[in-house]
């Protein structure tokens, strides 16, 4: 038998049995055997000489090669798919963050109402952040502030009682006067809440609440007025310590401007004042606080407030705190004060454990 031939009858054997295992992987794969060719378009990674023998295409010895580079495909098409999701969810969590803090805040002064029975106003004064560009935005008191307040207060009942939440650093004083009008005339009892602070235009308002309640370590401000960024008191000083000639016309017309506006908030303060003491108590207290023998972020504690004649309490209720916490400051990436919670047992005190015994230090 011719050499030739022996070898075709060996390729024929060979091509069967290739044809009846791919018939027999066929089943449940993505195999294709097409009769005429007898390929196999895709096989077991593991047998690449199956189809080079079928079709003397080599090739084959490739296909583990491209199918390490499919799955990197679709591990890297995975990654994508995952980053843009979740930088979708971060925008429209950024974008909801507002909506989802005003509503927290609103239900707990709804609940903070429901406790004192009273119209809540919360005037709270922080550097919030604007959207998701992070961008700090320092707020005070103006005049939106006393239009909302007012609308608020001419919607509530005349004998409701009023709770003013305050935490400001001041702002403008025409606002601050019409806020602290309305709630000076409302027939109803109104009482100042200050967690924190509140200076100038908020002492202002706070001295027309029947009833100021702080925190301990709480305080208010001189409500001196600021012509620009100087104190109406120090401009008019210029006045008595250099002679007229000596003094420029615009320092002298600033001077004037800053003499009438301590008048106008000492004899505003004054009449607050007369509501809760005698005159002549009020036009001091009125006086002390106007003047600017303090700089105007001279801290008022509240022990120093009820030494000059103000009737203040410590009496703050949780409530107030619980809304203040959803007030946070913005600042940067990282806080820069850390404090971890003391977790107290039910049977234990509210005393602070006393610290552990430290290694004396023999240093000289």
């Amino acid at each position: 038998m011719p050499r030739s031939a022996q070898l075709q009858r060996e390729i024929e054997a060979l091509r069967k049995v290739a044809l009846s295992e791919c018939k027999e992987w066929a089943t449940g794969r993505p195999y294709i055997v097409s009769e005429p060719g007898l390929k196999c378009l895709e096989t077991a990674p593991n047998e690449p000489w199956l189809l080079m023998t079928m079709t003397g295409d080599t090739s084959a010895l490739d296909r583990p090669q491209q199918q390490g580079r499919g799955w990197w495909a679709h591990i890297r098409r995975g990654l994508r798919i995952v980053f843009w999701l979740l930088v979708v969810v971060v925008v429209v969590q950024q974008l909801l963050q507002p909506y989802m803090r005003d509503a927290a805040r609103a239900q707990v002064l709804q609940r903070l109402q429901e406790e004192r029975r009273s119209q809540v106003i919360g005037l709270v004064h922080r550097q919030d952040t604007v959207s998701f560009l992070g961008m700090p935005v320092a707020s005070y008191i103006n005049i939106d502030d006393s239009e909302a307040i007012l609308r608020v207060i001419r919607r509530t009942p005349p004998d409701q009682p009023i709770d003013v939440v305050l935490h400001t650093p001041g702002g403008l004083v025409l606002a601050a006067e019409q806020i602290a009008s309305a709630l000076a005339e409302h027939k109803g009892k109104v009482t100042v809440f200050v967690p924190h602070y509140a200076m100038s235009g908020g002492t202002l308002i706070a001295l027309a609440a029947d009833e100021i309640v702080m925190d301990p370590n709480a305080v208010l401000g001189p409500i001196d007025p600021q012509i620009g960024d100087m104190p109406a008191a120090s401009i008019t000083k210029v006045l008595e310590v250099k002679k007229p000639d000596q003094i420029s016309d615009e320092t002298i017309m600033l001077a004037d401007v800053a003499k009438k506006a301590r008048m106008q908030v000492t004899s505003f303060a004054s009449e607050l004042l007369l509501k809760h003491m005698p005159k002549d108590t009020a036009e001091q207290l009125a006086s002390i606080l106007s003047e600017g023998r303090w700089t105007h972020d001279f801290p008022i504690t509240v022990q120093h407030a009820r030494t000059l004649g103000l009737s203040v309490s410590t009496d703050m209720p949780r409530t107030v705190y619980e809304l203040m916490d959803l007030y946070p400051q913005a600042g940067g990436g990282r806080p820069s004060v850390l404090y971890v919670p003391l977790h107290r047992g039910p049977n234990t005190s509210g005393a602070v454990p006393a610290a552990a015994p430290r290694e004396r230090s023999n240093a000289s």
